[in-house]
């Protein structure tokens, strides 16, 4: 599998989820990710290397903070403890809010190393 599938796998088991936005016609809670960078591996001797990087950022978004919270924080362990790719945060979580949609969200960043 690839890191986006399994990705989208492990985020679903927590909370509907979808890459990059959400359809128009979804309803709260869900998540969202996007990759936003990531490392580069350095080639050395001509050789390839045969991980790869991604700096993914996930945003849940809720109706009130704590269930934000309480959702980004299984998330972040269902990373952390997942076995399809090594991840860890870059930092806690930072809290998100969208007025107009009046939904309040966690967003946070992870480092995740898997196969190519």
């Amino acid at each position: 599998m690839s890191l986006e599938s399994d990705l989208q796998t492990l985020v679903s088991g927590v909370v509907q989820s979808f890459p990059d936005f959400a359809p128009a016609t979804v309803t709260a809670p869900y998540a969202v990710w996007q990759q936003v960078g990531g490392a580069s591996p350095a080639y050395v001797e001509r050789a390839v290397f045969n991980k790869r990087n991604a700096r993914m950022q996930i945003t849940v978004w809720a109706a009130t903070r704590s269930q934000a919270n309480a959702l980004m924080a299984q998330i972040e362990a269902a990373l952390v403890l997942s076995t399809a790719f090594q991840a860890s945060p870059y930092g806690a979580m930072t809290a998100v809010a969208d007025e107009e949609a009046q939904l309040r969200g966690a967003r946070q960043d992870f480092s995740i190393w898997s196969e190519r």
